[in-house]
């Protein structure tokens, strides 16, 4: 076998997770291509869009491992927000143009109050200026042009809020929420509630998914691991992606019938979704439990 095909075969194996803390000032997609770069494979992808202006956990799959990417993205997030009151922009955040100001004389009360109505599944309007698509055009584009851009309210699920640090016209806020919530509208639709207006000023993403800070490595951290070689240790197991998902261990011969696409025995009362790993803890496949025949049907296979 040929140094080339031997690398080959290598990057081709390689499947898992890279969980990064974004600096502030880079795209999510910056941060896949420094990943793609650095590593030199070229499948990879992020589970959920980080601004420019925010910090904080991105998770990046890479190799065979970009396929759990709808799974993963769909999980729960966590944030830290730093909302201004008595100021509205038009991007709802302090790259904009400010639309109005007001006198802020809320108390903690009140506004530890106004954030409970936030609280449970809600509907929320995106921002005007996001990537969200209206017509076939991306909003950002519309409101740029001075477009009028009507986004269709959508239904999400803030978990809780809770009222870090007090310091008007400065609050921070601990935001546990569905994926697809918009912390730039959370922050202008709870100026509207409080009669004074508000944006949001910083933002750091502190959990998305399983994955908190704790996992993530700094991106100054894995560029210098990339150069000398060693980004190896950052890189999570594929299986440990959807690790709040119950698993089921297949033994060789299971594992033979499922990679071939072949349905096997399954068990009721474990869960209508799986992880299938082997018996040295890969992930093998994500499968879904069929209740007319009382199998698991193959969904995702990872192994070929």
């Amino acid at each position: 076998m040929s140094d080339r095909t031997r690398q080959f075969d290598i990057k081709n194996a390689i499947s898992g997770v890279l969980v990064v803390d974004k600096p502030v000032g880079l795209t999510s997609h910056d941060v896949v291509q420094i990943i793609r770069k650095g590593t030199n494979i070229r499948r990879a992808g992020h589970t959920g869009t980080l601004d420019p202006r925010a910090s904080g956990v991105l998770v990046v799959l890479i190799g065979p491992a970009v396929r759990l990417s709808e799974y993963v993205s769909a999980s729960d997030k966590r944030y830290q927000a730093v909302i201004r009151l008595g100021e509205t922009t038009d991007t709802y955040d302090s790259e904009g143009r400010v639309t109005s100001t007001s006198p802020v004389e809320i108390t903690e009360e009140q506004f530890v109050e106004a954030l409970q109505q936030f609280v449970g599944e809600i509907e929320q309007v995106p921002p005007p200026y996001s990537a969200v698509k209206v017509q076939g055009r991306r909003a950002y584009e519309m409101a740029r042009e001075g477009e009028e851009v009507d986004l269709q309210p959508r239904k999400i699920k803030v978990y809780s809020l809770e009222l870090l640090e007090w310091a008007p016209p400065e609050a921070v806020i601990d935001i546990h929420c569905s994926s697809g919530t918009y912390i730039r509208s959370l922050a202008n639709d709870l100026g509207k509630v409080l009669g004074c207006g508000a944006h949001l000023v910083g933002l750091r993403r502190t959990r998305s998914g399983r994955f908190t800070l704790r996992d993530a490595v700094p991106l100054r951290k894995l560029r210098e691991a990339f150069e000398n070689g060693t980004w190896y240790q950052y890189l999570i197991p594929a299986a440990e992606a959807l690790a709040d998902w119950p698993a089921i261990e297949l033994d060789h011969e299971q594992v033979e019938l499922i990679r071939h696409g072949h349905r096997i025995p399954g068990q009721p009362g474990i869960g209508k979704m799986v992880r299938a790993i082997n018996e040295q803890g890969e992930l093998v496949a994500l499968l879904e439990f069929d209740e007319t025949t009382n199998e698991w049907q193959p969904k995702k296979v990872f192994f070929s």
